[in-house]
Parts: structure tokens; sequence; C-alpha cells
């Protein structure tokens, strides 16, 4: 019997292999990553984080959790909406990455009120119902397990306690299509090569948003996993979609 596979951009990997190849990716952009995210996006990330926030009904005192959080951009705007009394974690599986996103809170002034955890999105190591609301910014795509993530992600959440999944999506404006994939697999990779000098990274980007669920499929996924009254935006034209749903 065959070991069992599963996608790595357009390529199908041994399953067990996907974590370790992620890890290499996102050690190598750590350090480009804020750069990179302004140059590929032209910003726009930058709205769409704050549209998340906005989104998070987040109150004074309350505890939040930002999955695979990076740079820490959710982090922060989560930290600023529960202040002193509150408590934001910020998680990431990447070593790098949640160093380089440590650096970044504490650049801003936020150490207070915030803690860090290095944590695989499919196991989180906190308890049941530790957490008001639960974001994760374009990381679940790179997850092998997107089912146990979800589960684990719920759990965590109080009753009534929502998730939130910022991500890459589908178009849904015709005509954005095309020229969106002439965009992702011309520019980003040109991008990464003469700015990140790290081409093949940013390539298995691209292939990693294609692979993704559309906006539907992640939907029925979060319903599978728990969650109610689910629902999603896109932005951008569907480039970007976010997923919400509380916990019953």
């Amino acid at each position: 019997m065959s070991d069992p596979t599963t996608d790595f951009g357009y390529q199908q990997v041994p399953t067990a292999e996907k974590a370790a190849r992620v890890r290499a990716v996102f050690d190598s952009v750590a350090g480009n990553y804020d750069l990179m995210n302004d140059l590929m996006s032209a910003g726009a990330h930058r709205v769409w984080k704050h549209f998340t926030l906005a989104q998070t009904g987040l109150r004074p005192g309350q505890r939040a959790l930002d999955v695979a959080g990076g740079t820490g951009d959710l982090a922060a705007g989560m930290a600023k909406q529960v202040g002193s009394a509150g408590l934001v974690v910020l998680s990431d599986i990447n070593a790098a990455m949640l160093g380089v996103g440590r650096d970044a809170l504490t650049d801003r002034g936020l150490v207070g009120n915030v803690r860090y955890s290095l944590a695989n999105a499919e196991r989180l190591p906190f308890r049941d119902s530790s957490f008001d609301c639960v974001t994760i910014g374009f990381g679940l795509r790179n997850v092998t397990d997107k089912a146990a993530a979800l589960r684990s992600m719920t759990r965590v959440l109080k009753p009534g306690g929502q998730l939130l999944i910022l991500e890459f999506s589908r178009p849904v404006v015709p005509g954005l299509k095309p020229l969106y994939d002439a965009y992702s697999f011309s520019v980003l990779p040109w991008l990464g090569k003469v700015v990140a000098k790290d081409e093949a990274s940013y390539r298995y980007l691209a292939e990693s948003i294609r692979r993704f669920p559309d906006q539907p499929t992640l939907l029925g996924m979060m319903q599978e996993a728990g969650l109610d009254n689910c629902r999603y935006h896109n932005l951008s034209g569907g480039i970007v979609a976010l997923h919400r749903g509380y916990r019953l």
C-alpha cells in the first residue's frame, strides 16, 4: 500500500513531508515577508486585514488567538481592541516567522498583553473554550489537514466565539480570472526572484492559492467542523474572501 500524498502547490508529495516543505518556504521568505506582501498586493493586504479586524467584535478584557499569524498584523490590531486587561496569543508553526512577528509587535510597543506560541494549527496547545475570537490570515491554505485545523480552532473558541478566516479565493468578477492568473504566475515569481531571491517559494505560494477550496467549499468545511451561522465576504472581486463562523 502506497503512502498517502497531499498537494504542495501543483505537486503531490507524501503527506508526512508537507509540513517540512512549507516550513522551508517560510524560513526562506520570513525576512522579506512584509515587503513582499506590500509589493505583491500593492498594499491591498492592509485593507483586507483592516476589514477583518473590523469584524472581530472584540471588547476590552477579552482573549483572542491569531493562528499562523506570521508577522503579526492581525494580532497587533486585536491587541489594541482587547486592551491592557485582555490577551492576544500570536501562534505560528514556523519559528522564523514567529520570531519576525515577535520583533514586529515589540517594535510597535505591544508587550503587555501579547503572548507567543510555536504551534501547529491542526493541534493547538490550548484548552477548550479559551478564546473569544480566533483569526487565521493567509495561513489555512498551507496547512496539511485543513479539516483538522478547522476543528482545532473551533475547539478553542468559547461558546459564541467567532472564527475569522482571511484567505485568497476565487475571483467572481467577469474577466478578472485570466488577468489574475497572468499576474500570479508571471509577476509574483519574478518579484520573488528579484526582491527575495527566491522564485520557487513564490511560485509555490501562487500554486497553493489555486489548490485552496473555493468560497462555498470552505463554507461547507466550516459547518462540518461545528461552526454555526457561517458566511463569507468577497474582497477585491473575490481574489480574497473573509469567512466567518461561530461556535455553538
